[in-house]
């Protein structure tokens, strides 16, 4: 007879390959056929709620890498919630007003903002913006993650505008919000203000310059033939020059050196005879710099004085201990500019040229102006060195070009009215990792006034007006409640298309004078009290949400960007943060530790891996980093990945093949009826969902993506089902045996499909198609299971866990025979073990060792008996691996001398002819 019919032979129609560029839109259409975001969030409705507040992309250009991280960890994230007994709504935003939309529409439309009006402009802006959205969502969803993509949070809208506007009045009612003239960083690329985290550090090349500005008025400490020596690396701010700082407690020394009598600080003498090649100096006098207080220099090259202020910034690490003063031109300066009275001087204008301001530099570019000053300063003498150096200098972080500090008037939220509040708010938060407390606790406990205000046109306007008659500025209750109800109908393009009237309360007058004439103002507000408002707008604003959401998630540079302003506007407004924990991931790089740039061509595009590998690949990946630092990727590690996808994959097929037969509802076995191996593997799954769902719950992915792997490496496919799988094939499909380890083997597939799903979402609902028995159509639609202790069994796991030492030994015994071509498959192989007297011990507590080393014949020897030579030398036990004798069974492929004792099967081993005649006879021809 063919003895083929006679085994349970795997078979399963779940594809071997994962074709997943292929497969993964045909998932995705049918995800969006069966709208699975509703179904998911109508399953969990009535729980508890967890809220991840999704931090805004900028509606720019395709997503990149980096975006994948983000967006991959989130979902990660609101799918294990939604499966571990949360309801977890999802809901994506998106940034979409200011500058770079600006730079887009002008650059790449061609567009001049000038000549077709503020309202066509922001029009086409909004276009553009709108466009990108839905680019980048597409992306988004390509990469699998779920989400209310119907119905996303976007700046732009008026609702989202109104909200934002709460809050600007909101904090206006507090006294946080107010206009000043003030140093800020200032873009002449972008023509306008730029807030902290606007601002990036880049190498510049800059000149540096030793100035002598000679005494006017030494308080008779000081001789008119005594010059004060200053240092800058910004010869451009010297017509803005009004002061030299000093500090009170430095010492000063009067030196006499190349017939000059200069003044510096007597601590920097060695380093400045170096700098300056003096070949030797005379010190005339020292003093401290509090006794020059108020005395007056003349400035180098106008008809002006510059005063002696004294100064607490003033220090040793640089320059001479005599410090250039620009109040027009610097946060230090300008406080201590302020301290003594001095004016605000600005002689640059939006576009960074100077004004008549700086005579004989007016219209000069700042920066060019640099190489004319030097000259001025050579020709009156007081140019002591130039030289040039390389240093870390701020850059407008889209334009990518220098910025400066320059005053002008700008408005501020007051971080000194509720700074307090702030640092009391971070000790609340959880931070993970644990350093993220200490660094926004130190960037807030250090950062000055926030400028709120941008000299553009794309964003959400300041609602502030001025009254013509009095010129008083006017921001009330009422002012506020009309402009955002007139936003919520209209979007704020009514700010532009509407007389300041018509924005107003019916009959409105000015609080301070009565009058009825008014303008607006002009400036927009900065980008990032846009995305910080978002907890207010989207968070309160929705009914699925709720306030404080209990996560935000972005990269490390969100410390100084959405994390810092979102706390600033939830504090000022509510008195506490409005997230309970902050959650932050590093940076990508290449394979060899780079930043990714086009110009290295090392930059992986996201689109392209999802089209030659798969989205799932991607999110594989993204588990398997430690996302807390800086992570690694190129194609040599997706290579890598991909292999650990294909072992995953394979496992939970050969699971698939072996469970064809067996329906969940009628063929489960008991627990009280498995064999030892099939208990103790269902005790290793119950030690995996332990270690998984803790490991989720940590948001320590790494952790899930390793264990699940080695699990399904080692335990379940080296042990469990290597071991098996002659059971499965050659029992009977009526086998109590048989169907018990099916048991197992079918609550660890469901265990792990429902695992893996928030990683590998595509893959684990394919994979849930083919699990038989299951009740919904889609795996997103059940729970984790939970860790059941009734399985553990200390004694019984200790017991395997020594076997399984000793059982890896002996495989490494018969794999050096099979290399030796001893024998060729293991079930040719006698193996003859001599084990200590522990092995010994443990070995005859188990039955059947043929089965569990898969191998025709074991026999356990005396130590003593070992032969002289032949045996190879194992941890805890000696092994001689010799072929087995006998023929081997034609259904089982043991080898044994037992073979042909039933003439009808001459060619069967014992138990597969009892098995036969058992179960098959009416095969029999």
């Amino acid at each position: 007879m063919d003895y083929k019919q006679t085994l349970q032979i795997t078979q399963t129609e779940f594809p071997m390959r994962g074709n997943l560029p292929q497969r993964e839109p045909e998932i995705q259409a049918w995800w969006e056929e069966q709208d699975i975001y509703k179904q998911v969030q109508g399953r969990t409705k009535g729980r508890p709620k967890y809220i991840l507040h999704d931090g805004p992309p900028y509606a720019n250009g395709d997503i990149h890498l980096g975006h994948a991280l983000n967006k991959v960890l989130k979902d990660m994230i609101v799918r294990s919630k939604s499966m571990s007994g949360f309801d977890a709504p999802y809901v994506p935003g998106w940034d979409t007003h200011g500058l770079p939309i600006e730079h887009a529409i002008i650059k790449n439309e061609k567009v001049d903002r000038h000549k077709v009006g503020i309202n066509e402009f922001r029009r086409l802006c909004a276009e553009y913006a709108l466009k990108f959205v839905e680019n980048q969502k597409g992306q988004f969803k390509r990469l699998g993650v779920r989400g209310d993509w119907d119905n996303p949070y976007i700046t732009l809208k008026p609702e989202y505008e109104a909200r934002q506007i709460k809050v600007f009045g909101e904090m206006a009612k507090k006294g946080y919000i107010y206009k000043g003239l003030k140093p800020v960083y200032w873009s002449p690329s972008s023509e306008t203000a730029l807030a902290e985290a606007e601002i990036e550090y880049q190498d510049k090349r800059s000149a540096s310059i030793y100035v002598k500005f000679k005494v006017k008025d030494g308080k008779g400490i000081l001789d008119q033939d005594t010059s004060i020596v200053i240092w800058t690396t910004t010869p451009w701010t010297l017509p803005a020059n009004l002061a030299i700082s000093l500090h009170p407690d430095l010492e000063y020394s009067v030196i006499r050196v190349n017939g000059d009598k200069l003044v510096v600080a007597h601590g920097l003498l060695e380093t400045l005879q170096k700098e300056l090649e003096w070949e030797s100096y005379e010190v005339l006098r020292t003093i401290k710099g509090q006794e020059l207080e108020r005395a007056t220099a003349q400035h180098p090259f106008y008809d002006r004085e510059s005063l002696i202020i004294l100064g607490e910034h003033v220090t040793l690490d640089a320059g001479t201990g005599c410090v250039h003063t620009a109040p027009g031109h610097g946060e230090d300066d300008f406080h201590v500019g302020q301290k003594y009275g001095l004016d605000v001087l600005n002689p640059v204008d939006d576009k960074g040229h100077f004004t008549n301001e700086a005579p004989g530099f007016e219209g000069m570019f700042y920066d060019k102006a640099n190489k004319e000053i030097t000259q001025k300063l050579e020709e009156s003498g007081a140019l002591l060195k130039l030289s040039f150096i390389t240093h870390s200098y701020p850059h407008d972080w889209r334009s990518k070009q220098p910025v400066i500090f320059r005053a002008t008037e700008q408005w501020f939220a007051s971080i000194d009215g509720f700074r307090d509040q702030l640092l009391a708010a971070i000790k609340e938060v959880k931070w993970i990792p644990s350093w993220g407390e200490t660094r926004l606790h130190n960037m807030v406990a250090d950062r000055g006034d926030w400028c709120i205000s941008r000299q553009r046109v794309w964003g959400v306007p300041i609602p502030i007006f001025y009254c013509t008659d009095c010129h008083v500025e006017i921001i009330t209750d009422d002012t506020i409640d009309h402009v955002s109800g007139v936003f919520r109908q209209e979007g704020s393009n009514a700010w532009y298309a509407k007389e300041a009237q018509e924005l107003l309360p019916e009959g409105f007058t000015c609080p301070s004078c009565g009058g009825t004439h008014f303008r607006k103002e002009t400036d927009t507000m900065d980008v990032w009290f846009d995305s910080g408002s978002s907890h207010e707008a989207v968070l309160k604003e929705r009914e699925e949400l709720q306030w404080p959401a209990d996560l935000y998630l972005e990269g490390s540079d969100q410390y100084r960007g959405w994390f810092n302003s979102s706390l600033s506007t939830a504090v000022a407004t509510s008195g506490q943060a409005p997230y309970k924990t902050i959650l932050s991931h590093g940076f990508t790089l290449d394979g060899e530790g780079r930043k990714m740039s086009k110009s290295l061509g090392n930059t992986i595009v996201p689109a392209k891996v999802m089209d030659q590998l798969g989205a799932d690949i991607l999110r594989l990946w993204v588990a398997s980093v430690d996302y807390q630092s800086d992570v690694r990727i190129s194609d040599n590690i997706l290579k890598q990945i991909s292999e650990v996808y294909r072992k995953i994959r394979n496992t939970l097929r050969f699971v698939l093949g072996n469970l064809e037969d067996f329906n969940p509802t009628q063929d489960r076995i008991a627990p009280a009826q498995w064999s030892e191996l099939d208990q103790y593997m269902m005790i290793k799954a119950q030690r995996l969902l332990d270690r998984v769902l803790k490991s989720y719950e940590q948001f320590q992915f790494h952790n899930v993506y390793s264990t699940i792997h080695n699990f399904c490496t080692i335990e379940l496919s080296s042990l469990y089902l290597d071991i098996s799988k002659d059971l499965l094939y050659t029992e009977p499909s009526t086998s109590t045996a048989r169907k018990a380890t099916q048991t197992v083997m079918y609550e660890i597939l469901t265990m792990i499909v429902k695992l893996v799903s928030p990683i590998i979402p595509h893959t684990a609902d394919e994979v849930w198609k083919y699990v038989p028995g299951t009740e919904v159509n889609s795996v997103q639609l059940t729970d984790f299971p939970q860790v059941d202790s009734s399985y553990f069994n200390d004694q019984l796991e200790q017991k395997w866990d020594q076997f399984i030492l000793v059982r890896d030994e002996v495989l490494k015994a018969l794999e050096n025979a099979r290399k030796e071509k001893v024998i060729g498959h293991s079930l040719s192989a006698a193996l003859h073990l001599y084990p200590e007297q522990g092995a010994r011990e443990l070995l005859e507590q188990f039955d059947q060792l043929e089965k569990l080393f898969i191998v025709s014949k074991v026999e356990l020897h005396q130590l003593e008996e070992l032969p002289a030579e032949g045996a190879i030398s194992l941890e805890g036990l000696k092994a001689i691996v010799l072929p087995a004798e006998g023929e081997k069974c034609e259904r089982c492929w043991i080898v044994t001398p037992e073979i042909g004792q039933d003439p009808n099967h001459p060619t069967l081993c014992p138990d597969c002819t009892t098995t036969v005649n058992t179960h098959y006879a009416h095969l029999v021809e």
